[in-house]
């Protein structure tokens, strides 16, 4: 993709980025994390990471809540891993997942707290190295090996944004910005675990559903022929 290409893309995502955090799905978070995929696969992880920046951050300028601050450093993350792991690069991705994962275990709480609420980042940071062979299969003609790479890559790309909100309330210790009692902080980790298990089966049938036939068409346009 050329650079002027890529540059329009990022404002175009952007501003995509933004209209959808706008809309809910009566879950937790907003539709812009069903665009994070998408966004890693088409832009790539630089530029994917900024444009979900840009647009998370003008969302919230737009119409702030006062969880503002997990959104603008979880999405643009989700994109970076799915963009990353798009081209097969696996370090820098395993190397956040390990360091967010062992600072939740440091935790007091993150050793108290449900085992079963993180088994989806568990076994997303388990994939990472494996996905990552299989990685720029996103990019391949061959519509069964596309697939299975984008649901792949989708699921370890959103079940990051769940990890940066963990880190975020637990480890960095924002619980106590919300003044969350310990009792309070068990009933809303397990109730976000509920929602983010069902986010993560949604993220990855949306990528297969809208990214796979996305990512197939612009192939056949000159400017992606080499996406991303």
């Amino acid at each position: 993709m050329r650079k002027s290409t890529k540059i329009s893309f990022i404002a175009v995502f952007a501003a995509f980025h933004a209209t959808l955090y706008f809309l809910s799905f009566d879950l937790w978070r907003n539709w812009a994390i069903y665009l994070i995929p998408i966004e890693g696969f088409i832009l790539g992880p630089e530029a994917g990471f900024f444009a979900a920046l840009i647009g998370s951050v003008i969302g919230r300028a737009i119409k702030p809540t006062d969880l503002w601050m997990f959104g603008i450093v979880a999405e643009p993350l989700g994109v970076l891993v799915c963009g990353l792991l798009a081209k097969g690069r696996w370090k820098l991705t395993i190397s956040i997942y390990a360091v967010m994962l062992a600072a939740y275990f440091v935790h007091p709480f993150g050793r108290w707290l449900p085992p079963w609420t993180i088994l989806d980042i568990i076994v997303a940071m388990i994939l990472i190295y494996p996905v990552s062979k299989i990685g720029r299969y996103v990019y391949e003609e061959h519509a069964k090996r596309s697939s299975i790479a984008v649901v792949a890559i989708s699921f370890i790309g959103i079940v990051m944004d769940s990890l940066t909100r963990v880190f975020l309330l637990v480890p960095v210790g924002l619980y106590s910005f919300f003044k969350l009692s310990p009792e309070e902080l068990y009933v809303v980790f397990v109730g976000g675990a509920i929602n983010s298990y069902i986010e993560d089966a949604l993220v990855v049938a949306i990528a297969l559903l809208v990214g796979v036939p996305l990512l197939m068409a612009l192939r056949k346009l000159p400017a992606f022929r080499s996406l991303p």
